[in-house]
């Protein structure tokens, strides 16, 4: 069935997703032969200009959050138009992986305690990188609750490609700069996966016909194949 068809590989990405991300963190907190790599590549990236400035601030909450804003409420209003019984789990789904951001970046940041790049004053807390998580979640949201809505192959193309530019655009924008590391960055990336996942499997659920028999079990009367089949 159309529906169930993509649970199996979701699953496997927010695993693999999961699986990077602890990989990377534990290389960070011991220090590890990853760490090493990644410095010598960001040393080979930082330069510093007005390009990566403006292309980082594409992760800045004042321009992303507008975005993803936009988005919600179109989406809200043409599912409500629509007539659909769950009109609002799409974009409640998008604004609660929006809120998990903060939520979940903030204490990672303060448990890694990961020191900046030279190019920046001397702190700590830039793992991981927020700007680069906000701008995954707030454009990938964005983009999977739209896609919903386009019928158009081209343009549904459009709007994908528009996603996957700004999301690296605002990463290559980070790391140039040099605001970030590039784990911390692709540390994101596997943070932004998981979120969008659930996303994306709250965006299908939306999609799914409510039917009689669903209804009843969702009030607490047995439906008529509430026996074994």
């Amino acid at each position: 069935m159309p529906v169930s068809s993509r649970p199996r590989p979701l699953t496997a990405l927010v695993g693999l997703s999961v699986l990077l991300f602890a990989l990377i963190t534990w290389q960070v907190l011991a220090d590890g032969p990853l760490v090493g790599v990644d410095e010598r590549l960001s040393r080979a990236l930082i330069h510093p200009d007005r390009l990566s400035e403006l292309l980082a601030d594409l992760g800045n909450v004042q321009v992303a959050l507008p975005v993803l804003a936009l988005a919600l409420a179109y989406v809200a209003w043409r599912g409500r138009a629509g007539g659909r019984d769950r009109w609002w789990l799409p974009p409640l789904a998008g604004a609660l992986a929006m809120v998990l951001v903060p939520a979940l970046v903030a204490p990672l940041k303060e448990w890694t305690d990961r020191p900046g790049t030279p190019a920046v004053p001397v702190a700590v807390g830039y793992y991981p990188s927020g700007h680069t998580a906000t701008a995954v979640v707030a454009y990938g949201a964005a983009t999977l609750l739209l896609l919903g809505l386009l019928r158009s192959p081209a343009v549904r193309r459009v709007l994908v490609a528009c996603c996957v530019l700004l999301v690296l655009g605002a990463s290559y924008g980070l790391v140039r700069r040099g605001y970030h590391w590039p784990l911390d960055v692709l540390a994101s990336w596997c943070l932004g996966a998981v979120l969008l996942a659930g996303v994306c499997r709250a965006a299908d659920r939306a999609r799914r016909p409510v039917t009689r028999s669903t209804r009843r079990s969702s009030s607490g009367t047995p439906s008529s194949r509430s026996g074994p089949s």
